[in-house]
């Protein structure tokens, strides 16, 4: 409202000045007189003021005549012009709208039909940047591997989407398990944009497969410093991958070199129960008992395993029984609930020959939570008080269809390993190796297996004449305690 009261008053103020003056222009007096040809023209300063207006008028007319004239002239010399500019929009909105269309095919999983859109928005705009990588996803999913691999060559001429195009071919390549090329096109992936998380956990997972560990430690690095890892997740990877680095130059004959990288590995991340066993055995070789133990304990803290008790036996591989169970102690009175740390010392009683204590240390294990190690050691028990050959094999029968018990698990596939590694060699997830129980029985018994402890502990006593075959089978099937720990 005061916006339109502003207007009027604004065109009411233009009238009004416009007739003052040409009321004042009206009453001056004076005259210009001008003669052209011998012909002589008198103009009042009103008439003067009004050809002015009309010359001025005409100038601006001559000029717009000449603007016209030079349009129509780069017409039809081929140059740029609105009409032109009308049909370049118009191919330009067809090229969009095929571009458009063609994606939200390719997202509808009509592969055929967005490459056809793809095929019409370059005919239309001309603009192989946009339309080869909508070609190359369409093919793609089309099934056309050629096609996609073709036009991804064409994107790799292109700066600004080498990247795409390095990256597809990566992909492809991974499909087809050629890892090799995979990796060095990784690395080039990489080397374009460092920061792309999804070209940096491909890179060292197939730096991982090919045991490349120094170059994954830099990837790794790599990751840490564009803020794409944590800092303690970064600290234990890098600790599995000096592991496994360690482990490399120790098979190159390299021991020195080996044992400070095994030590480095423990230090990163005294968790990791495969670089505490390893830079445990480090320290013994050099003679230092005192930080190998130390190394043992501190991992025995974290998680009770038998590798650890098996390397920190070794510390002390000549002493006798009664002196091992003594030096455990520093293990056993840690977690002593543990199901680990139970079986470790009915192990060491065993071999100390206190049947009855081995006894009271396994009993509740056996009757809660039975493993094949669990039931294995129970049998040795009763081979060591003396129990009847058809009890001992009844045990030894029941272990043959107890779990297993904890082993290395990878948390990505759950495929279960006989030792760690730092590559799952099933789905190739690095570092998804964990030491827990499976999530099912890894092994199927046959129908009525369930039987066989009952049976099997019938089964009378031995002849004379078979007491040795029996004694050496039963040998057999028990672990030789004094020789693991």
């Amino acid at each position: 409202m005061l916006w339109s009261l502003i207007k009027i008053l604004a065109f009411v103020a233009v009238v009004m000045a416009a007739t003052f003056g040409a009321t004042m222009l009206m009453d001056m007096e004076g005259s210009a007189t001008f003669d052209i040809g011998g012909q002589a023209a008198t103009l009042s300063v009103l008439e003067l003021f009004i050809a002015f207006i009309v010359l001025v008028v005409l100038v601006w007319l001559t000029f717009k005549l000449i603007g016209l004239a030079i349009a129509t002239f780069k017409f039809l010399n081929g140059d740029e012009t609105a009409i032109s500019r009308y049909f370049s929009r118009n191919r330009e909105r067809k090229g969009f709208e095929a571009l458009s269309e063609g994606m939200m095919a390719l997202a509808s999983g009509e592969g055929r039909l967005a490459m056809a859109k793809a095929s019409r928005a370059e005919k239309y705009l001309e603009r192989p940047e946009l339309t080869n990588l909508l070609t190359a996803q369409a093919a793609e999913l089309a099934g056309d591997r050629r096609t996609a691999e073709q036009t991804y060559r064409k994107l790799l001429e292109d700066e600004r989407t080498r990247f795409v195009g390095v990256r597809g071919i990566m992909k492809q390549k991974l499909e087809d398990g050629d890892t090799d090329t995979a990796l060095a096109l990784a690395e080039k992936a990489f080397a374009i944009k460092p920061k792309h998380v999804e070209t940096q956990d491909t890179l060292l997972r197939l730096q991982a497969e090919k045991e490349d560990w120094s170059g994954a430690r830099k990837t790794l690095t790599a990751k840490l410093k564009t803020g794409q890892l944590p800092r303690n997740v970064h600290k234990r990877r890098d600790a599995v991958l000096a592991l496994s680095e360690a482990k490399g130059i120790l098979q190159d004959g390299q021991t020195v070199e080996a044992q400070e990288a095994a030590i480095e590995a423990n230090r990163m991340s005294p968790d990791l129960i495969p670089a505490a066993v390893m830079a445990a055995e480090t320290y013994v070789e050099k003679d230092n008992k005192r930080a190998a133990t130390r190394v043992i304990k501190k991992a025995w803290e974290v998680s009770p395993h038998p590798d650890l008790a098996a390397a920190f036996a070794k510390i002390e591989p000549e002493e006798d029984a009664n002196a091992r169970l003594k030096r455990f102690r520093v293990l056993t009175k840690q977690h002593p609930d543990h199901p680990e740390t139970k079986m470790l010392l009915a192990e060491l009683h065993i071999a100390a020959e206190d049947f009855p204590q081995a006894r009271r240390d396994i009993t509740e294990l056996v009757a809660e939570a039975p493993t094949a190690r669990s039931l294995t050691i129970m049998a040795a028990v009763e081979r060591g008080e003396g129990s009847a050959d058809a009890v001992v094999r009844g045990w030894l029968a029941k272990a043959l269809t107890a779990p297993r018990g904890p082993q290395w698990i990878c948390d990505n596939c759950q495929h279960i390993h006989g030792a760690w590694e730092p590559v799952c060699s099933n789905c190739g997830g690095f570092d998804t190796l964990s030491w827990r129980e499976p999530p099912m029985g890894e092994v199927s018994m046959p129908a009525g297996a369930e039987m066989l402890p009952l049976i099997v502990g019938q089964i009378e006593a031995p002849k004379e004449d078979d007491a040795d075959f029996v004694e050496a089978e039963i040998v057999e099937e028990i672990p030789d305690t004094e020789e693991q720990k």
